[in-house]
């Protein structure tokens, strides 16, 4: 493969990486859970969100995570940036931006997961919209930044 269709691939595998995971809690959040609540029962329901949101979870951390790093490591390293480029107007603070929300998105998911274990359903659910509204700020940064 040459190069430019090597880094055609680490580019699909990022975005597709991406758009999984926020189809994913798009999918979780407006289709499948408010069937659960609608057709199950309180332990039915309980037991199933549950478990929704252990896979989901846990395709994030063996999945999504690795993948979305290694490949916009793998962009950002190609396309030269630097410490110090992430200051520069432009795609440098673009990138800079959508690291550090992706960075709250990462946090306020895991957040989520703790505040369900630990039975605390406001909390959970806040952080569940904060992580979902976050991934789709950073799916719109990425949209302002050029193809590496």
């Amino acid at each position: 493969m040459d190069t430019v269709g090597w880094w055609s691939l680490v580019r699909f595998a990022h975005v597709a990486g991406a758009a999984l995971w926020v189809g994913g809690q798009l999918a979780l959040s407006l289709v499948i859970l408010p069937l659960a609540r609608h057709l199950l029962g309180p332990e039915a329901k309980d037991s199933f969100t549950a478990a929704a949101g252990r896979r989901f979870g846990m395709l994030t951390g063996t999945v999504f995570l690795p993948v979305q790093l290694a490949t916009g490591w793998a962009m950002a390293w190609h396309r030269g940036v630097s410490w110090a480029s992430l200051a520069e107007p432009g795609y440098g603070r673009t990138l800079a931006t959508k690291l550090a929300l992706f960075v709250v998105v990462m946090l306020a998911a895991a957040g989520h997961g703790i505040a369900h274990a630990k039975g605390r359903a406001d909390l959970a659910r806040a952080l569940a919209v904060v992580s979902l509204v976050g991934s789709l700020g950073v799916v719109l940064l990425a949209t302002a930044l050029p193809a590496t």
